[in-house]
């Protein structure tokens, strides 16, 4: 499969892309953000969006997800033209199919962990009951269950982003975005909280879009796409050195 153009007419997503966007063009007033980019990424895959800070990691998380419709382009969730959907089809999707981990944990400091993590079961109709035991599950398989009585102010900032890691994924997501989300953290907490979220979102199909400039968090992902001044800045690459096949190219392909 060839990588989509700015030329090229338009194609239906393949079907074995759960996330897709064919030349993606967005700018922040005036500026550009994204340049005719591309990606997909199939279910259970880790995806991870590398370059310098500025580059368009974050602009591309947000516009795949939904949160910014972009200026050119297309961008589908399984069978869905996301870049089509009106806000509140769009923030509908976000809080059912999509989830978001940053940098930053924010959690609910009057709130305790299982009520940080149960609150997006809640906030969509959850039984009480059941939210707390689908949160206390979650808490128990990132081996942090102990957690579950205590509030943010009695743990330490790695282990918080954990709880915000639980509370993305408690309510099973299809797709993962995570921005940057362990930019913060020292090289130790880094790599647990990374093979947490990897180990946890391939046992449960979960799809992962990661942002980040770290080389080491960067080649826990299935593959990478590079980012410079919001252009592609090379085709993708298998993250551990793996020859890329034409499957692997179409499944994230660039164009600029």
């Amino acid at each position: 499969m060839v990588a989509p153009s700015d030329s090229a007419p338009d194609q239906a997503p393949p079907a074995d892309d759960v996330l897709w966007a064919r030349s993606l063009h967005y700018s922040h007033s005036g500026s550009p953000g994204l340049i005719g980019v591309s990606a997909g990424t199939r279910r259970g895959e880790t995806l991870a969006v590398t370059g310098p800070r500025g580059s368009g990691k974050t602009t591309l998380l947000r516009c795949l997800s939904g949160r910014l419709v972009p200026e050119q382009g297309e961008v589908w969730f399984d069978g869905i033209p996301v870049h089509t959907l009106g806000a509140v089809v769009r923030e509908r999707l976000r809080r059912d199919r999509f989830a978001w981990l940053g940098p930053e944990p924010q959690l609910l400091p009057e709130l305790k962990v299982w009520e940080n993590v149960a609150l997006p079961l809640l906030l969509t109709g959850s039984p009480g009951r059941a939210a707390r035991q689908t949160a206390c599950a979650w808490l128990d398989r990132l081996d942090i269950g102990g957690f579950a009585r205590k509030r943010p102010a009695a743990l330490t900032r790695a282990e918080c982003q954990r709880v915000a890691l639980a509370r993305a994924l408690v309510g099973e997501p299809a797709v993962l975005f995570a921005d940057e989300p362990t930019a913060p953290l020292h090289r130790a907490e880094r790599a647990l909280l990374l093979r947490t979220l990897t180990t946890a979102a391939r046992s449960h199909g979960i799809t992962v879009v990661i942002a980040t400039h770290d080389e080491e968090t960067a080649a826990a992902a299935d593959r990478t796409l590079a980012l410079l001044d919001g252009r592609p800045a090379g085709t993708a690459t298998a993250a551990a050195g793996t020859p890329r096949t034409t499957e692997d190219q179409a499944a994230c392909s660039l164009s600029a």
